[in-house]
């Protein structure tokens, strides 16, 4: 199942402007329902992985604030009016998208699921993983751990060969 994208969610924001919404964190907990999206934003990372390939990633993401009104409640139409705004930095690009959100310390989460239904569209948040990008040239093998995330385990193959041997010039 691929993670949803800035027009899935516009589309179901306006199939369901009554709608309210729910944050899950990946523990199953909820967010707040009283959080505020403080912004919306194009965010777009360029870098070089330990292989030295130049790459970038770019995400839509919201940011929450829970504050302290606990009444305050924002629904799909609202979020959908926000997001329209946004468009323009969007580009109308086919983004992921990420939830930052603080619970002690602030964590972007990257969205992998939106249930939806006229009375409530939910948002499944995951935790972020840091993964290898070049793990051929560092002699890593990665395999499914069963819930989605990739699980990185040393090659069986030729350590001596790999860059990542000590004094072999990893970064």
């Amino acid at each position: 199942m691929n993670p949803p994208h800035v027009n899935e969610l516009m589309s179901l924001l306006a199939a369901n402007p009554e709608a309210e919404l729910a944050m899950q964190l990946p523990e199953g907990d909820f967010v707040p329902a009283h959080f505020h999206v403080t912004e919306i934003g194009r965010v777009q990372k360029d870098f070089i992985d330990c292989g030295g390939t130049v790459r970038s990633a770019t995400h839509c993401q919201f940011q929450l604030l829970v504050a302290s009104d606990v009444d305050h409640r924002l629904k799909a139409g609202k979020l959908a009016k926000i997001l329209e705004m946004s468009q323009p930095l969007l580009n109308g690009e086919e983004l992921p998208l990420v939830v930052e959100h603080e619970d002690g310390r602030t964590i972007a989460f990257p969205v992998i699921a939106i249930e939806s239904s006229p009375e409530r569209i939910e948002f499944q948040l995951a935790l972020p993983h840091p993964a290898c990008l070049a793990a051929d040239k560092c002699g890593l093998a990665f395999e499914e751990s069963g819930v989605g995330d990739l699980v990185f385990r040393p090659a069986p193959a030729t350590a001596a060969s790999s860059c990542c041997t000590p004094g072999g010039g990893c970064c």
